[in-house]
């Protein structure tokens, strides 16, 4: 059953390798296997990856298989979202007797895995391979561990969670801490972890890391719409209701969980504001401390789930399908229009009718490993481009992009000039001409382009599809 859900999930949510976070995870594990890749642009990818082992994990695999990468990822993939589930049917066992409600819980999961999570630019789970999501899968274990007092185990599995995602482990560890504290128990300092050394913080960020930091207005409360206000404190408040119901059902589990879980979501927004609000500690805004949210979001969904299965499917199959079904064509009907371009499954080996993945593979088996490409500063969100990265796609190297280069560059602030040069070098790209591709090969060494446009600026194309052009970059190589 837990694969014909997980089945179901991926079914729905799709799958995108390549696409928005990924396009960080992919290129390393791709480097991590061959060195030589991007030669002019790692650091972009491979500096904020110094505090996790997942993309070296995923591609010591890769060898130790002799599987294809890419059928080695979506393998990842699916057994993370399996693993997610499992531990999901697990806390549901211990918060409802009824198997309809159990059942019915991990369902609305499964079919809310793209589910936006309020202002945090998170869906539950992404529509790739992405180390918050097997960081979750390690969470969800430790929260059953903690439950069941098996404090070693715990420990174990955050740590687990840690070394994949470090920012979602200190999530996890702060809910297991509300889950295992006891009111008549020697209270407990969750406050100790912010006695660590914090110096760096108060330290003023650059000029370029605020433009950097300024593309993300989900990192400023003060943005936030009242849409996204209401997605903090609705899910609240439906948990001190669950709490209520296990109250009046008996069933303590439930009344327990609920309870701890808005305990935790106060305690977290309380720190988010702490964190985020003053303007001399710029610099953790961009550790999003409301992210807190998507493991929240995700147990709210559980036992939402279980309580409409308890208390309204029960053992009904009309009643199941009249609520999933519509569920889960409107969640697909959001993918579709998310990547509307692409295939809604981009599995290895398939052939994809986006041009600019045409392109992609193109420039990946017919230019030098040495290349350096420029394609603008907004690619990714160019119509049909659907959010692809060239960087983890085409294998090549590429001058720094606004849509994901500025994210890291937020978390690794020394990046910010460099990457504020090659922004600003490429302003204005929809009207470039010869003498501005000139200036990025004197100034940066780029010696290819992606174009939309090459018709009447002289250049040598060898690739052309409906869409796009691959031009070295004139005579000036």
């Amino acid at each position: 059953m837990l694969l014909l859900l997980t089945a179901l999930g991926l079914a729905i949510a799709g799958y995108h390798p390549g696409c928005e976070d990924d396009g960080v995870y992919l290129s390393a594990i791709k480097r991590d296997l061959t060195p030589a890749l991007y030669p002019h642009d790692a650091d972009f990818f491979a500096l904020q990856l110094q505090a996790t082992v997942f993309d070296k994990a995923v591609a010591g695999l890769i060898r130790l298989s002799h599987v294809p990468a890419g059928i080695v990822i979506l393998t990842l993939h699916v057994l993370t979202i399996c693993f997610l589930l499992w531990g999901c049917l697990r806390i549901g066992r211990l918060c409802f007797r009824e198997t309809c409600a159990q059942w019915s819980g991990v369902t609305l999961v499964a079919v809310l895995l793209t589910l936006p999570v309020a202002g945090t630019a998170l869906y539950l789970v992404d529509q790739n391979l992405h180390p918050r999501a097997m960081a979750t899968a390690a969470i969800l274990a430790a929260i059953l561990a903690v439950l069941d007092r098996k404090w070693l185990l715990a420990g174990a599995l955050l740590v687990l969670a840690a070394v994949l995602h470090p920012m979602m482990a200190c999530y996890g560890f702060s809910a297991c801490f509300f889950l295992a504290w006891k009111p008549s128990a020697a209270p407990a300092r969750p406050f100790a972890v912010l006695l660590m050394p914090l110096s760096w913080a108060f330290k003023p960020a650059s000029k370029a890391w605020h433009v950097a930091a300024d593309t993300r207005a989900y990192y400023f409360l003060s943005r936030w719409e009242w849409y996204e206000w209401l997605g903090v404190f609705a899910p609240l408040a439906l948990l001190w209701w669950f709490r209520r119901i296990g109250l009046r059902d008996r069933n303590p589990a439930l009344a327990r969980l609920a309870t701890r879980l808005v305990i935790y979501g106060v305690f977290q927004l309380a720190v988010a504001i702490a964190l985020v609000v003053p303007p001399n500690l710029d610099r953790l805004k961009s550790f999003q401390p409301m992210r807190f949210l998507h493991l929240l979001y995700l147990l709210f969904v559980l036992l939402a789930g279980g309580l409409l299965g308890q208390k309204l499917l029960r053992a009904q199959p009309l009643r199941w399908a009249a609520l999933f079904v519509p569920l889960a064509a409107v969640m697909f009907f959001a993918q579709r229009q998310t990547y509307p371009a692409s295939p809604h499954l981009e599995f290895p080996g398939t052939v994809s009718s986006n041009r600019w993945l045409q392109a992609f593979d193109w420039i990946r088996g017919n230019t030098p490993v040495t290349s350096f490409f420029a394609i603008g500063p907004r690619y990714m969100e160019r119509p049909s481009e659907d959010f692809h990265s060239f960087r983890a796609l085409a294998e090549r190297s590429v001058l720094a992009d606004v849509t994901k280069d500025a994210s890291v560059v937020t978390q690794v602030p020394s990046l910010a000039p460099r990457w504020l040069e090659q922004v600003e070098a490429q302003s204005g790209w929809e009207h470039f001409g010869t003498q501005d591709f000139e200036r990025l090969h004197a100034r940066f060494g780029v010696d290819w382009l992606v174009l939309e446009r090459p018709a009447g600026l002289g250049l040598d194309c060898p690739y052309r599809n409906q869409t796009l052009s691959v031009c070295r970059a004139g005579g000036f190589k």
